[in-house]
């Protein structure tokens, strides 16, 4: 039986539309992969897209001269050849990545960070580029065929991109519910059955173009090279946008994987869109208009990002699934006229040079997704470092008009080039944090360090603390009081229970106040591994006064974490991982299987490792993964609670021993032990002792299968990280006080001071659980009962002295001058920052000048930013 012309020419819309939607799966789920590598997003994108663009270049390029003698049978029978390799491709991939990731390591030995990145992407490159070259291949093949049938270029490129527009998005669909290896199988056995689809095409088409098409055959030529030339840099430009419009957008909306999915949804849309449009489009008309309005969009989308940006702040999303609706419509406002633009360009160059020849257009295809290849590697690593991403754009804007000159036809229209260098001026830089970020109005921004890894700020508040963003939206770190006391328990807390520690490393050193934590500390020699350049100046530059100088103190190494672990000759005492954002590409690497057992190998004989968790950051189901993988590396893994941050505690071999760490804390002399200790000695750090952590029997966190990254996004636009919920779970198992001594070796004659300390911690907790369920009352109740079971613990105290304070904006106590009520105030809390600028308002207003001095000096002993007005 053969197939008649309409039955074949939809068969064939059908099934090159569907190729395009596994092609696009294919990328996004590759790129997942390669962050897996890379352990951060960019280099996984730009990579991904350079080799997917070569190769889509190379095939359809070097091909579409020879595809002019095939016949229609052939040439499906070649496109199920290619279908069923691609996927075949794709099935084993997952196997040899873990390979490939071992043999890089081999070979990456001793490179600096840029040479292992470059080793990296390399590889990337031949390991991608076989099913990439296939799929290249294939694009000329269907334009054969297509030209056989007088199906016409815009209709199938046209299906195909949108096609790819659904394969976008598919993955974030499919990566939640399947997981990462399962989903590409999946998506491989889609391949698979679109190859047999197409052999069964095959066999069912005649097998002479004659009985498709009876007009006789007209030679088609190669463009000329200046015209390839000039729409391989439209090319180039236009990937150049993709990335610069990934690393913006990711900044201000979503992070950076599910805004390359909607950005890649967007932008295929319109390409086959404007592809189907061009149909209906007259060719030298609008080759003089492509390129004007194409660049004008582009850099007229940059006059709304703060907008933008404030707008995604304000808004209030109820699930993963409306954030993507929401902020994908916002994205194709934004970038949808410029990629309808970019879809129209093909088809009509095509039809100029070549009539109805849809054959030529695999010339053009390719040599644009050769100028693709190359601006995605430009704009990754050479424009977003030197230029930054707002200049970028604008560079890339004016390429996309210098190269489509070339096919226009009126003069007057070179008078837009000075016109749109005009309307790159007042964009050409990032708006500032307080234009972005609602939230940070009044904000100034002191600096910005801007790599292929991360953006990375820092702004001044109006009282003069600092805070380091990373990627714009995420606070990594400030240097409030309370919070730098908070970071620098994340080094006294492991420091305190080694009971003679002579190195310890730090994954992660951000504004250095963690590490900070260590100075008191004799003979240590310390050493920080960091991935961005600019949190390393951050804490040299503008957080010395909080730091401590510690850059001057320790051994800092530009490294990833992950890599630094595997290849490191050297052994510990302590390792520290310090927080970040776990639902980022990349980063929950750093809470796998694979990465505590390399934390532990690292280790001395009595070596511990601590990896602290903000509470704020998961869900009960997704903490219960992290602890329970851990465990199944550390025996007698712990739990320790300080504030809103835990502390998971394992030891190489063995477990706290309360007896050896107290002789140790003794024979340090009196101002030691108060810095060591942050003021609250040793009992009150014991007494965070949760219990060792139970067995939950749940999923293990593994680098290759991933679980928590698919499911915070989820807990973050749903109905959020529950707190409370959080709090009452770990009530749960909060062992008692005899069962926890007995575990870490308290002995009977100390078995007191420990219980105070954990009945503070205890109703610690019980105050943040009154706090968020707004019930004032008992919140004090229990703060007062704490700081009676603790003098020395810092959170009651706080808790206590905070309330205090507050108390005096509406009425003195009875009997008690203002004085008199912030003296009481700074007996129970010397160090509480707004007490102690009170206290030297008022001296000053009393024109006690001395006294205002010397409150003046305590205040900027413990917040030496703070402006003194």
């Amino acid at each position: 039986m053969i197939l008649s012309r309409k039955t074949l020419i939809l068969s064939l819309l059908l099934l090159y539309g569907a190729t395009g939607v596994t092609a696009l799966a294919y990328e996004v789920l590759w790129t997942r992969m390669l962050s897996l590598m890379f352990g951060i997003s960019i280099f996984g994108v730009v990579f991904t897209v350079t080799a997917f663009m070569l190769g889509l270049g190379l095939g359809s390029f070097l091909l579409t001269k020879r595809v002019m003698s095939f016949s229609a049978r052939q040439v499906l029978f070649y496109l199920a050849l290619l279908e069923g390799a691609i996927a075949l491709y794709a099935l084993v991939l997952p196997m040899a990545m873990p390979w490939l990731d071992r043999g890089l390591l081999l070979w990456g030995q001793g490179l600096s960070l840029t040479g292992w990145q470059g080793l990296q992407g390399i590889s990337v490159l031949l390991l991608l580029l076989p099913p990439a070259v296939a799929m290249g291949l294939a694009f000329p093949l269907a334009l054969r065929i297509a030209s056989s049938i007088d199906l016409p270029l815009s209709s199938m490129y046209g299906v195909n991109a949108i096609g790819g527009a659904i394969g976008a998005t598919l993955p974030l669909l499919l990566l939640p519910l399947l997981g990462w290896r399962s989903s590409l199988w999946l998506m491989a056995s889609v391949g698979l059955l679109l190859a047999f689809c197409f052999f069964l095409l095959s066999r069912l088409t005649a097998d002479t173009d004659a009985v498709c098409n009876s007009k006789p055959k007209i030679q088609t030529l190669r463009p000329p090279w200046l015209d390839l030339l000039a729409y391989g840099g439209i090319g180039a430009a236009a990937l150049m946008l993709e990335v610069l419009w990934t690393r913006e957008y990711g900044m201000v909306l979503l992070r950076t994987e599910y805004i390359l999915a909607l950005l890649l949804l967007v932008y295929l849309l319109g390409i086959g869109l404007g592809s189907l449009f061009a149909a209906r489009m007259h060719a030298a008309r609008w080759l003089n208009l492509l390129p004007l309005l194409a660049s004008f969009a582009a850099v007229l989308g940059q006059y709304g990002l703060a907008s933008l940006s404030q707008w995604a702040a304000a808004s209030d999303f109820s699930s993963l699934i409306m954030a993507m609706l929401f902020q994908g419509a916002m994205v194709a406002l934004f970038t949808l006229p410029v990629t309808l633009l970019l879809g129209a360009w093909l088809p009509l160059l095509t039809r100029r040079f070549h009539r109805q020849h849809a054959e030529a257009g695999g010339w053009w295809y390719g040599v644009n997704s050769l100028g693709s290849a190359v601006g995605a590697l430009l704009a990754g690593f050479v424009m977003i470092p030197y230029l930054g991403t707002s200049l970028s754009l604008c560079v890339a804007a004016l390429l996309l008009l210098l190269c489509g000159m070339r096919w226009i036809s009126n003069a007057r229209f070179y008078l837009a080039l000075p016109v749109l260098l005009m309307l790159c001026v007042p964009v050409m830089q990032l708006p500032s944090v307080a234009a972005l970020l609602p939230a940070m109005a009044g904000f100034a921004s002191l600096s910005l360090h801007e790599d292929a890894v991360s953006l990375t700020h820092v702004v001044e508040q109006e009282n003069g603390q600092r805070l380091l963003l990373s990627d714009l939206q995420r606070m990594d770190a400030s240097s409030d009081p309370t919070a730098v006391t908070v970071q620098k328990n994340q080094a006294r807390l492991p420091l305190l229970l080694h009971p003679n520690p002579h190195a310890v490393l730090f994954l992660g050193l951000g504004t250095g106040v963690t590490a900070s934590g260590s100075l008191p500390f004799e003979g240590l020699t310390r050493t920080a591994i960091e991935l961005s350049q600019g949190a390393i100046d951050a804490a040299a530059n503008w957080f010395a006064p909080v730091n401590g100088n510690i850059s001057k103190h320790i051994k800092i190494v530009h490294d990833d974490a992950r890599r630094f672990l595997r290849t490191d000759e050297h052994h510990y005492d302590v390792i520290v991982g310090d927080l970040f954002h776990p639902d980022m590409v990349g980063r929950a690497n750093l809470l796998s299987l694979q990465q505590f057992q390399r934390a532990k190998e690292r280790l001395n004989r009595g070596g511990l490792f601590v990896q602290w968790l903000a509470l704020n950051q998961f869900d009960v189901a997704s903490i219960q993964v992290i602890m329970h993988t851990f465990s199944s590396v550390f025996d007698h893994a712990s739990l320790f609670v300080d504030g809103y941050r835990i502390a998971m505690v394992g030891y190489r071999d063995g477990s706290v021993d309360a007896v050896q760490l107290l002789e140790r804390y003794k024979s340090m002399d009196a101002v030691t032990q108060q810095q060591a200790s942050g003021g609250e000695g040793l009992w009150s750090w014991l007494g965070r002792y949760w219990g060792e952590i139970p067995d939950f029997h749940t999923q293990l966190q593994d680098e290759w299968a991933p679980v928590i990254e698919y499911s915070l996004p989820k807990v973050r636009y749903g109905s959020g990280v529950d707190v409370v919920a959080m709090w009452h779970w770990l009530l749960t198992w909060h062992s008692a006080d005899a069962q926890a001594g007995k575990e870490i070796g308290v002995l009977s004659s100390d078995i007191s001071p420990f219980k105070r300390a954990r009945v503070a911690t205890a109703l610690n907790v019980r105050v943040w659980l009154a706090e968020l369920n707004g019930d004032e009352k008992r919140a004090v109740e229990m703060a007062r009962l704490a700081h009676r079971a603790n003098p020395k613990d810092r959170w009651p105290a706080f808790a206590l002295a905070d309330r205090m304070f507050e108390s005096l904006a509406h009425t003195a106590p009875d009997g008690l001058s203002r004085r008199q009520a912030l003296q009481r105030i700074l007996i129970l809390r010397p160090d509480h920052e707004s007490a102690l600028r009170a206290m030297m308002r008022l001296e000053e207003k009393a024109g006690n000048i001395q006294a205002a001095t010397n409150w003046r000096q305590r205040l900027q002993k413990i917040s030496p930013l703070a402006r003194m007005q």
